[in-house]
């Protein structure tokens, strides 16, 4: 990863941006401090695909539990016992 200065990175911007797509991501600093990183759009979009490990999008989501919850065992929930009441202190 190339570290571009703020006011070169504004200068040479169209090089900064082609550096990304070439070499991978570029970050820029404003008086030293790292301040934010250019990338190529194929790799952002990439990035933004495996953001939430692997699911693209909470449509998705939603479909893998429900497939999730139907490929489970089906179980038998136990009947609960009449409930007895306590006696009277009276």
């Amino acid at each position: 990863m190339a570290t571009w200065q703020l006011q070169e990175a504004k200068a040479k911007l169209s090089e900064v941006i082609a550096s990304a797509h070439s070499s991978g991501p570029q970050i820029i600093t404003r008086r030293g401090v790292k301040e934010a990183v250019i990338v190529s759009m194929d790799e952002y979009e990439r990035s933004q695909k495996h953001k939430t490990n692997g699911l693209a999008s909470e449509e998705e989501r939603k479909e893998r539990v429900l497939a999730f919850l139907q490929s489970a065992p089906p179980f038998d929930v136990p009947e609960r016992h009449p409930r007895r009441k306590r006696k009277s202190l009276r």
